[in-house]
């Protein structure tokens, strides 16, 4: 199915050449958006070199930045617009490694959502301290049960949509913009009815740059959460 991966882009001028290079060895069949911030380290310039020289790679400048979800949500409209079946989220800093985009891939033959899930069997993170995970954990926990979602790891950012699916949700109605994003777009999707497929992965935490989490983003997805869950939907 013709796919496309977004890669949104914030200062990542270091990671972007290899998770690009990475995604074509190991999925040379996919199309990727880079779609950049307004980037001031180069990032966005370096994105037009590498799709000068490979048709596969195309890339979407924004103006500001904007947050992770409007990024993703310009992407969905970029790939609709051009035919694209299958939807991918992926981060730029290596945190989702291209090997596992296969088995995510094949997922997503069938399924409206395949996540790439850290908190499943088989899936694991790497040189993330216990601390974080039990945040992490403990997130992922209080969000499935708020949301009664079932859902292991609803923060997780390594995803796939099926494209008719996608377009079917109020994409106009999502709130949050930030990591609450990838919670929100979960909840929704579960809501509308979707097939959903957790995939293990395993995480990799960032070894360039500097990470986009801040205590704002956090607070943002708690409360939004919490609104969610006691029923305030708008």
């Amino acid at each position: 199915m013709k796919t496309l991966i977004i890669v949104p882009t914030y200062n990542e001028i270091e990671n972007l050449p290899i998770i690009v290079e990475g995604i074509l060895k190991h999925a040379p069949e996919v199309n990727i958006l880079v779609a950049d911030d307004g980037s001031p380290d180069g990032t966005g310039a370096l994105a037009d070199k590498l799709a000068a020289s490979d048709a596969r790679v195309n890339v979407m400048h924004r103006t500001e930045k904007a947050g992770l979800g409007a990024a993703y949500l310009a992407g969905f409209a970029w790939g609709t617009e051009r035919g694209y079946e299958i939807m991918v989220e992926m981060d730029a800093d290596g945190s989702h490694r291209p090997e596992d985009l296969p088995a995510l891939l094949n997922a997503a033959q069938t399924a409206d959502l395949a996540i790439g899930s850290r908190w499943v069997k088989g899936g694991s993170v790497v040189n993330w301290p216990l601390s974080r995970k039990f945040i992490s954990r403990s997130g992922n926990t209080y969000a499935n049960i708020m949301l009664r979602s079932g859902i292991r790891d609803m923060t997780a950012g390594f995803r796939a949509y099926k494209t008719s699916f996608l377009n079917s949700l109020d994409l106009a109605g999502v709130a949050a913009r930030g990591y609450g994003f990838q919670v929100e777009m979960a909840w929704r999707s579960k809501r509308a009815g979707a097939t959903i497929v957790e995939v293990p992965i395993t995480f990799v935490e960032r070894i360039h740059g500097e990470s986009k989490m801040s205590s704002s983003i956090v607070v943002e997805a708690l409360w939004l959460v919490t609104k969610w869950g006691l029923g305030f939907r708008k």
